[in-house]
């Protein structure tokens, strides 16, 4: 049996409370910080996500031939390049699942 204070809201010690034998025991500091991770990635929600190439809704045609126009080579308007585009290298929306 251990016993513990407890203490008033102006941090005087009010008694002692003896606790059971389950109680008493080795921490097990890896398992701790395993917990503190799954509490941490719990909390993050992970929501924020941009579209890529594939999810914007524009077309997939060739903007324009390839050769001869003294422009630059390009595919689809999709591209993070262009206004409308996707975003190049914007958050993906992480889903952890983790547990103890």
């Amino acid at each position: 049996m251990s016993k513990i204070s407890v203490y008033s809201t102006k941090t005087k010690t009010v008694k002692e409370v003896s606790l059971p034998k389950s109680f008493v025991g080795e921490v097990n500091l890896g398992l701790l910080a395993q917990a503190l991770h799954v509490y941490r990635a719990r909390k993050h929600f992970g929501l924020s996500k941009t579209k890529t190439r594939s999810e914007v809704n524009r077309t997939t045609k060739k903007w324009f031939k390839q050769k001869g126009t003294g422009r630059a080579r390009h595919g689809a308007r999709s591209a993070p390049i262009f206004v409308g585009g996707s975003k190049a290298h914007g958050p993906k929306g992480v889903k952890r699942e983790l547990t103890l």
